[in-house]
């Protein structure tokens, strides 16, 4: 699927919509979600011209994907989620329950989250 840069997280990245931004630097913003999930629900999106998904990643993205998590592990420990534990969360694909297609992480805590599996 081709990368539409009118997609809602390319639009927040541009400021065309507000968002509650908690993290930025050159590569990632993170900000509140709008429907938050659970109690503390943070994105996490990478700046730039990412894969539309997990299944468009390559190697040669390993760098910067793995920089995203160190930075998301952060954000949660900064919101206080390190002690009792959060989920990172990944959709891919409308059945992974993917609704934009910019790669882009969730970071959930703040209650007990049902286990998966």
């Amino acid at each position: 699927m081709p990368y539409d840069p009118d997609n809602v997280f390319a639009r927040i990245l541009r400021g065309e919509i507000p968002s509650d931004r908690v993290y930025e630097d050159d590569e990632f913003v993170a900000f509140r979600d709008i429907a938050p999930q659970a109690p503390t629900h943070i994105v996490v999106i990478p700046r730039g011209v990412p894969p539309t998904s997990p299944a468009g990643l390559r190697d040669e993205d390993a760098g910067w994907l793995g920089r995203m998590l160190v930075r998301a592990s952060r954000i949660a420990a900064g919101a206080g989620l390190d002690a009792d534990g959060y989920r990172l969360v990944m959709n891919c694909g409308v059945h992974g329950g993917q609704s934009v297609a910019h790669l882009h992480l969730h970071i959930l805590g703040g209650r007990q989250l049902d286990r998966l599996g």
